[in-house]
């Protein structure tokens, strides 16, 4: 080994101890250092994740999208927040994944981390459990209701701050009106428990968009407000289990 890579796994494992704001300004130190931070896999980003990843989410199937340990960090970063869901809602320790409980008569809801007001953002949705009467997965502003009680309903869509897709029906929500099935198929198949939704927000075009088994369906919703938007989804069923992960810019660009 050179003196240059031992030089190099120093300054990694220094780095790892470093915050994230600290490392943004210390890949602007010089082109050494940028080239470090630059790499996705080393040490750096894999040290933060060991410490910051449970165990579970590392080695599970969950992240298998994510190419490296500095996007299965940023996943980690926009995931569920435990802080802004339904009291009848928590985030499993995997830190990626909800679970309702079993709670009679309630609609509720979670929103991730981070919301987003510029730029193009893509994420996961992949409900492990049984879907009830009403799923509904889409996004929602920092004002949108977590919870309804006394009846099931598509929470998410109810209001004016808040878009969704209920997978039962395939019916677009919004404001409390149903605009239209989705997507624009002859007999377009329910979703299946387990499969992957990926949703994709453009906050330049303001329009939200849905994927499935890596196929476009079409653009869901346009004219989105340029108020920060939140990944969000309303459950009904007891016991049922919610995963989120994000995966940055959409690969088309």
């Amino acid at each position: 080994m050179s003196i240059n890579s031992v030089k190099d796994h120093v300054l990694e494992v220094i780095f790892s101890y470093l915050e994230l704001p600290e490392l943004r300004n210390c890949s602007l130190v010089c082109r050494r250092w940028y080239r470090i931070l630059c790499d996705e896999n080393n040490d750096v980003w894999r040290l933060h994740c060991v410490r910051r990843l449970a165990e579970e989410a590392l080695k599970s199937d969950l992240l298998a999208s994510l190419p490296s340990y500095k996007s299965k960090l940023r996943a980690f970063y926009h995931a569920w927040n435990p802080n802004d869901t339904s009291r009848n809602i928590y985030v499993k320790p995997n830190g990626f994944t909800i679970h309702r409980n079993p709670v009679a008569q309630s609609t509720d809801a979670s929103r991730g981390k981070i919301g987003f007001r510029s730029g193009r953002h893509a994420w996961e949705v992949i409900w492990e459990g049984p879907l009830g009467t009403v799923a509904v997965v889409g996004i929602a502003t920092r004002d949108a209701q977590l919870q309804c009680h006394g009846r099931y309903v598509a929470l998410l869509g109810s209001d004016d701050q808040s878009w969704g897709w209920n997978l039962v029906d395939n019916h677009l929500l919004h404001n409390g009106d149903a605009h239209g099935n989705y997507p624009l198929l002859n007999n377009a198949p329910k979703y299946q428990v387990g499969e992957r939704i990926r949703v994709i927000l453009d906050c330049e075009d303001n329009t939200l968009s849905f994927e499935k088994n890596y196929e476009f369906l079409g653009v869901a919703f346009r004219g989105l407000p340029s108020k920060r938007l939140f990944p969000s989804v309303s459950a009904v069923y007891g016991n049922t289990e919610v995963s989120m992960v994000y995966l940055g810019p959409p690969l088309d660009g």
